[in-house]
């Protein structure tokens, strides 16, 4: 064999090694996105499950707030069919995302109204029941963000590999392509809920 067939096998194998190296890389970064995405649908889920507990404790005390109540289940519901309506997608995409971004602004908006409401009641804000909520959906405010940013920044790397020379070249043939970051564009729905009874 001469040196040119050898160099040209040498060159073959060291493409095909860089190709197995880059999309190594890709998939490992897809699924540090896919297990940090999962780390905020399970916060997701806390706030949903809370958000029951929270309407039957103040129920008895805001007999005249029925609306704000329905609003608040009304809004929980459409927030969790967005998020199911995204599972089934695969994981997160362009329209699923804003889909989901548009329903939890709609449901930090209504929580908001109903916390707002909970201040005119003394009884209830002295509630262990109900100081015991303000509690849990703090926390799960704090881990949705802290979820969020992860995914973002997960989201950033992912992006980032995909379009740095050389791997421009081969990762959409591998199947790879930019994913959406989980941002809240509305500048009232960045804003936590206030959860205060004391």
């Amino acid at each position: 064999m001469s040196w040119v067939g050898i160099g040209i096998i040498a060159i073959v194998v060291i493409l095909i090694l860089w190709a197995i190296s880059v999309f190594n890389r890709l998939v490992q970064l897809r699924n540090q996105v896919k297990n940090s995405w999962s780390q905020i649908d399970v916060q997701l889920q806390r706030r949903y499950d809370l958000i029951p507990n929270l309407v039957e404790a103040v129920k008895g005390y805001m007999t005249y707030e029925r609306g704000t109540l329905e609003a608040v289940i009304s809004a929980r519901n459409q927030a969790q069919t967005a998020r199911s309506q995204l599972a089934a997608s695969g994981g997160p995409t362009a329209t699923s995302i804003k889909d989901l971004i548009g329903a939890e602004a709609a449901l930090k908006g209504a929580m908001t109204n109903i916390m707002a409401l909970a201040e005119n009641y003394p009884q209830l804000k002295a509630s262990e029941n109900m100081q015991q909520l303000q509690e849990e959906l703090s926390s799960t405010e704090n881990r949705v963000s802290f979820s969020r940013q992860a995914y973002n920044d997960n989201v950033m790397f992912y992006n980032t590999s995909q379009q740095q020379f050389p791997a421009v070249l081969i990762a959409p043939t591998f199947g790879h392509h930019p994913v959406e970051l989980f941002e809240v564009a509305d500048i009232q729905a960045k804003k936590a809920p206030k959860v205060s009874f004391t």
